[in-house]
């Protein structure tokens, strides 16, 4: 399966494991499943440090690279997602989780979220 992880669950994988659910931790370290990690996510990252968030003190870089050797795919985001993003409902404001939720609809793929406002869009969304 094809899972694309959003940005809490990132930081949570990589830097505290603890906060996973056991049903994330599960569909994390099956082997059968590819992890994919979107572009924007370290953008949200990248700005959210900036504003010295308390929740994103991870450097972006060091975090990518990691992704990278541990076997994530990055996810681009291209002019179809952004387009995408005008045909979800307004059921969200958040504007990294309506690419995230855009991305994961036209590539086919499952975003996992922890977030219950990201779980209401249903189709490939699954709270873990």
């Amino acid at each position: 399966m094809n899972l694309l992880l959003d940005t809490h669950l990132l930081l949570w994988a990589a830097s505290e494991p603890e906060r996973l659910s056991s049903k994330a931790r599960a569909l994390l370290i099956d082997p059968s499943n590819q992890l994919l990690f979107s572009a924007a996510s370290l953008w949200e990252i990248s700005i959210k440090k900036g504003l010295e968030r308390a929740d994103f003190k991870v450097d972006p870089r060091r975090l990518w690279r990691m992704l990278l050797v541990n076997g994530y795919r990055e996810l681009p985001v291209s002019s179809e997602h952004t387009v995408a993003v005008n045909e979800l409902p307004p059921l969200h404001n958040d504007l990294f989780d309506r690419i995230l939720i855009a991305q994961a609809r036209v590539e086919g793929l499952l975003l996992l979220t922890v977030d219950k406002a990201v779980a209401k869009y249903g189709e490939g969304v699954r709270k873990v």
